[in-house]
């Protein structure tokens, strides 16, 4: 039985960098390929009174460190080696999701999705100056004026408002949100959970759990 499987995601989160690595495995072990849906992580945090954790841990004594360990343990896992702090972080990431909404309309949503991810968290970058992102994408050879344009127009605007806005309705607070057909779980530590409702609902036997 067939089970559409959602990832709401925002450059600006590490933590969706992070969970779209290891969804590679989760497709091979499963057959079920994941639909990536572009939100703005900024428009739900403010439709939902939520924040992000680098505010919202500001202070706290303890658990930022603790979560910082559990981010560690997810990279030894999953056998990350990619990954790197980006400096400019937070980095306003309307730019970078409105392009997003441009590459699948324009069906160059892969190359795009990789450069993004790439200059975020691999060779990270201050992806909200104009003149960064432009010379960012251009190395990966993306036409990124051409996306940028696209960008600007309002269908793509439109779409990237009520992608974010139906997040929210859905249940969404944060980014990265999955959803197995209606069931929703938030973040990346929930992935093997993801994994499980994805073999329940499609009684395909897995291989190995994450």
């Amino acid at each position: 039985m067939a089970v559409k499987v959602e990832c709401l995601f925002d450059f600006g989160s590490p933590n969706a960098y992070l969970a779209e690595v290891a969804i590679a495995g989760i497709e091979q072990r499963t057959g079920v390929k994941f639909d990536y849906v572009p939100v703005l992580l900024g428009g739900i945090y403010k439709a939902t009174g939520n924040m992000s954790p680098f505010e919202s841990l500001r202070g706290i004594k303890n658990k930022p460190e603790y979560q910082a360990l559990e981010t560690q343990r997810f990279i030894r896992r999953h056998g990350i080696v990619k990954f790197r702090s980006n400096p400019f972080f937070p980095v306003n990431t309307l730019m970078l999701m409105r392009g997003a909404v441009a590459a699948q309309f324009e069906g160059v949503f892969e190359p795009y999705f990789r450069a993004a991810y790439h200059h975020m968290w691999e060779e990270p970058k201050k992806m909200d100056d104009p003149a960064i992102f432009r010379s960012a994408f251009l190395s990966s050879g993306i036409d990124i004026d051409r996306l940028a344009a696209r960008a600007q127009q309002d269908d793509v605007k439109k779409k990237l408002i009520e992608l974010t806005e139906n997040a929210v309705r859905r249940g969404a607070f944060g980014s990265p949100t999955f959803f197995v057909g209606n069931e929703m779980f938030f973040g990346k530590d929930q992935l093997r959970d993801v994994e499980e409702s994805i073999v329940e609902q499609t009684r395909q036997p897995v291989s190995q759990t994450a």
